[in-house]
């Protein structure tokens, strides 16, 4: 089921042949719902493995439109995992220290740990995607940016972080209900900035970034996953199934202990020396 939105590598991406109202075959969140509970049983156990390991980090990307829902998917999908082991960042406008640094430098600091998963609310790829939109950098910096983000997954996946990148799909439509959504719904107003309204007029332009962004860092050990988002309750399913299936391809095992189990419980190490 996960090949038909995965992208391994290809040399044009064209997000119009995605439906994001697609729901893979399944019509409703019930028919799921024991499914759900399993997959989040199982992601709990092989964090506690990746934990106690400690032979491999995982990095987790969620990239998309405003209103894509990145909050919420981090929220529903990952709420569940043992804090000790697990955090999110939220990337926002670089701060003057930040900004005074190569554009790679505030991610490198904040990744996880052999041991630790981390959620990227945003990342670095906001760097080749708002910037190119609004003309801040020129398309051959893009360019060369995307070369400096290939070779730096490379590292990073040379170095045991394994990096599942998740892009949310919505449509124009139903990002603009979901912006009224907010205006009507005074526990939802908070969330409302004027600049989601001002951004949908670059829609097109975002496509087209993300398009060039997808096409140029899919790879086969760091494929991009196009999730259908319209429907909050597959968006939040494929997500986990997702990453669950990606971390049960690692060698996750508990580590074995160099003691010796059956000596420790012997009498003669409770007796106390002779005076």
């Amino acid at each position: 089921m996960l090949n038909r939105f995965r992208l391994i590598q290809s040399d044009e991406v064209n997000l119009s042949s995605f439906d994001p109202e697609e729901t893979g075959g399944i019509e409703s969140k019930e028919q799921i719902h024991e499914e759900f509970k399993d997959l989040q049983e199982r992601l709990k156990e092989l964090q506690d493995k990746l934990y106690a390991g400690k032979t491999h980090a995982v990095l987790i990307i969620f990239q998309g439109m405003d209103c894509s829902g990145k909050d919420g998917v981090i929220k529903k999908v990952l709420s569940n995992l043992n804090p000790q082991g697990f955090r999110a960042e939220s990337f926002k406008k670089p701060t003057a220290d930040e900004a005074a640094h190569d554009f790679l430098w505030r991610t490198h600091k904040v990744m996880p740990a052999k041991g630790y998963m981390a959620a990227f609310n945003r990342s670095y790829y906001e760097d080749v995607l708002i910037t190119r939109v609004h003309g801040l950098i020129s398309d051959e910096e893009a360019d060369r940016r995307l070369d400096h983000i290939r070779h730096f997954e490379a590292l990073l996946l040379d170095n045991n972080v394994v990096i599942i990148k998740i892009f949310l799909h919505i449509s124009p439509e139903f990002q603009l209900g979901k912006i009224r959504e907010r205006l009507e719904n005074p526990e939802k107003l908070w969330k409302f900035d004027m600049s989601d309204l001002q951004e949908r007029r670059y829609w097109e332009e975002y496509r087209k970034a993300y398009e060039v962004a997808l096409a140029r860092s899919a790879k086969k050990r760091s494929p991009w996953y196009v999730v259908p988002a319209n429907k909050r309750w597959f968006r939040d399913y494929l997500v986990l199934r997702i990453i669950v299936e990606e971390l049960e391809a690692l060698p996750l095992q508990y580590p074995t202990p160099e003691i010796d189990l059956a000596g420790l419980f012997d009498d003669r190490n409770d007796r106390r020396p002779e005076a």
